[in-house]
């Protein structure tokens, strides 16, 4: 039980990741989830190059729990073609990862 599952994902206003990440804390789908600052993003868009400010959320979550998770994302997300990240990790801490599984439980 030492594996826990890393989600990533990007969006283009804070209150969106914000909602993002208390909605999958609040379902028990992540045990944390974090928003970091603003990031500029350069990507091909319906044929043109575009540029943008973004807002990344990491979401930790039990293996078992990954499906509903993405799940949740995809509906939630404002993208028509969200980026959405998956590592699978080792804990460094067995007591972590514990952590993790415990708090994606209902």
């Amino acid at each position: 039980m030492d594996e826990i599952c890393v989600v990533t994902t990007v969006v283009d206003a804070r209150s969106v990741a914000d909602v993002l990440a208390a909605a999958a804390v609040a379902g028990r789908l992540a045990a944390c989830a974090q928003v970091g600052g603003q990031v500029d993003s350069t990507y091909w868009w319906r044929s043109g190059m575009e540029t943008s400010t973004e807002w990344s959320v990491q979401f930790k979550t039990a293996p078992d729990r990954l499906t509903a998770l993405l799940d949740q994302i995809r509906v939630s997300h404002p993208y028509e073609v969200p980026e959405i990240l998956v590592s699978r990790v080792e804990s460094g801490n067995p007591d972590y990862a514990t952590w993790v599984y415990e708090h994606t439980r209902a």
